[in-house]
């Protein structure tokens, strides 16, 4: 059973099982990999405001005594569809507390090991990210450790551009998540033209929200990197990769 951990945000879980369902070779309910979400949004503290220290609240916490519960419901392979909850000090508390025997899928080695085999030409990676990722620099050292350089974007480019288009509270994706307002996408479209303009051969969609605004695979010329459907891949590869449909 795949085990998802919703509500950051509860449309990034949603898109995340959706994407495990269009990608199972399925002609009947019963060809389809069991599945549980829990999506608990109202207990899960805002992971950038933890990292930038804005609160105390460790959310990796109740994110571990939520994978927990899925454990108990029978997930054998859990998914987390944030980025930003990847961090070491969010990460760490639910990797201290799960069971050995259990597969936590790593979504942000997932997506480098991606990159590393869709386009082994490439030697400059855009991160397209909130500021709790980004500081952290979760991307940027699995990119180097791949022999990537990451591409991020200025200070003002991101507190202009893409955090709002996450977070603001009138047209932000957390509050406008379908349909994703227009002011949020055409900010987010500005930020792909900025880190291609600095040298990205690809961008990473590195929040879960990105990819509800911006569906399609590239931009011009350049490979956006859906971080959401590699982590279903990954999932479906270590629950039923028999059944998994791969474009």
């Amino acid at each position: 059973m795949i085990g998802v951990i919703g509500g950051m945000g509860p449309y990034a879980g949603i898109d995340l099982v959706k994407n495990i369902f269009d990608m199972t070779k399925a002609s009947s309910d019963q060809e389809h990999v069991p599945l549980s979400m829990i999506s608990l949004p109202h207990l899960i503290e805002d992971r950038t405001a933890f990292l930038l220290g804005k609160s105390q609240n460790n959310p990796g916490i109740i994110l571990s005594e939520i994978a927990m519960k899925l454990i108990e419901q029978g997930a054998t392979a859990i998914g987390m569809p944030c980025n930003t909850a990847h961090s070491p000090k969010i990460i760490s508390e639910i990797m201290k507390r799960i069971p050995k025997h259990i597969i936590f899928v790593n979504m942000i080695e997932k997506v480098v090991e991606h990159i590393m085999k869709e386009y082994q030409q490439i030697s400059k990676v855009g991160i397209l990210a909130t500021s709790g990722t980004l500081q952290t620099k979760i991307y940027d050292e699995e990119l180097e450790n791949n022999d990537l350089i990451p591409i991020v974007l200025s200070e003002n480019d991101q507190m202009t551009l893409v955090d709002p288009s996450i977070y603001d509270k009138g047209y932000g994706i957390k509050s406008n998540s379908d349909p994703v307002s227009k002011n949020a996408k055409e900010n987010l479209e500005k930020a792909i033209d900025v880190l291609g303009n600095d040298g990205a051969e690809a961008i990473i969609l590195g929040c879960t929200e990105i990819p509800l605004a911006i569906k399609r695979t590239q931009h011009d010329s350049l490979p956006l990197i859906n971080t959401t459907k590699i982590l279903a891949t990954a999932l479906l590869l270590e629950t039923k990769p028999d059944a998994i449909n791969i474009e």
